[in-house]
């Protein structure tokens, strides 16, 4: 099997997940051969080091949302960025069609870059998309796009009905133009393989009050991070330390009661697959932040803490007020990514 990953660089979620399947595939395949063309950070595919014909090829695949910070997005640079990418589309779906053909590769999937369906259809080759969202979803939000760069969301709907298959997990939007291709997969989650003792003692966390971890990605957010270590209420994972060598974030995620952060996939489903609560402000216009609302309750144990108190640094009640509340109603599954490899292998090429 010889197979290019095409990866979103919005955010981390995408990578994660992604990774995830990779390592699920190559662990019933380990003579796969698996590029990737992505622009995400190097450091998020260290967990594929030491796989066997792994690649990693840097590429803008799609512009995604431009963010201010983890939760201020610019919605005007995001519509601007989005038309110059859309306009020279055909020539990059071109680009990575020989791309792929250079790869020798047999299959290609995409998490979600319109871009990975275009360059599969200019190649022959199969595609299957993998994703909770898709981009034209995303951007209908937004006026600009009618207004000022109307090509880009019908160029995106184009790109995506070239997908052979398209796999949806949980909390998701979009999918319209891959209607006929679609079903539904459980949530592609990273998991800690530690027991949380261990991680808290490698921590030199040995309190008993709620353990939070604060999660705001790449962008950051403004927090007052000395008062909260000074917190006589919880004790605050410093959001500025890297995770001890050998640990890894969900091992963090694993070992706190708590996270507070935004509501996204990547976030949500580790809090799902590690049992733990998630303490959620907003995060601007963003269609997917109401969906999330709507529905994560159903699996996760969740409470809404407004941005102004989480930037003054009152989380105190917030975090008591959710670790009293019952666990949620629903028992989702997290084996997403087992259910994608095996899809992955047993479609045509595959």
């Amino acid at each position: 099997m010889r197979a290019v990953f095409y990866i979103s660089g919005h955010g981390f979620g995408h990578a994660a997940r992604a990774i995830e399947l990779i390592l699920a595939l190559t662990a019933r395949r380990p003579d796969a051969r698996i590029v990737i063309r992505s622009c995400v950070a190097d450091r998020l595919f260290a967990p594929l080091a030491g796989l066997g014909d792994v690649a990693v090829e840097r590429v803008e695949t799609d512009t995604g949302i431009t963010q201010i910070d983890s939760l201020t997005i610019d919605e005007d640079d995001t519509v601007r960025r989005a038309a110059a990418f859309y306009a020279r589309f055909d020539a990059q779906a071109e680009r990575e069609a020989a791309a792929i053909k250079s790869a020798g590769a047999d299959l290609v999937v995409g998490d979600i870059p319109p871009l990975a369906f275009a360059g599969a259809a200019h190649a022959g080759v199969p595609s299957v998309a993998v994703g909770n969202f898709t981009w034209d979803w995303i951007y209908s939000l937004y006026p600009g796009f009618e207004h000022t760069a109307p090509h880009v969301i019908p160029t995106i709907r184009r790109a995506y009905s070239h997908a052979n298959a398209a796999l949806r997990l949980p909390l998701h939007g979009g999918f319209a133009s891959m209607a006929a291709v679609t079903r539904d997969i459980p949530f592609i989650a990273r998991r800690s393989r530690r027991d949380p003792a261990e991680t808290r003692a490698a921590l030199g966390i040995a309190s008993d009050r709620p353990v939070v971890v604060a999660s705001f990605g790449a962008y950051g957010a403004d927090l007052p991070v000395d008062r909260l270590l000074a917190s006589d209420r919880f004790t605050l994972i410093d959001p500025r330390r890297e995770p001890p060598p050998g640990f890894v974030y969900q091992d963090l995620v694993a070992a706190a009661d708590v996270v507070v952060s935004k509501p996204g996939y990547g976030i949500v489903s580790e809090c799902l697959a590690n049992d733990t609560a998630l303490l959620y402000t907003s995060r601007g216009r963003f269609i997917e932040y109401d969906l999330f609302v709507a529905e994560m309750p159903r699996v996760l144990r969740c409470r809404y803490i407004s941005q102004e108190d989480l930037l003054a640094g009152r989380w105190a009640d917030g975090i008591d007020a959710l670790l009293a509340q019952p666990g949620p109603p629903e028992q989702a599954r997290i084996d997403g990514a087992e259910v994608a490899a095996h899809f992955l292998l047993h479609i045509p090429g595959g």
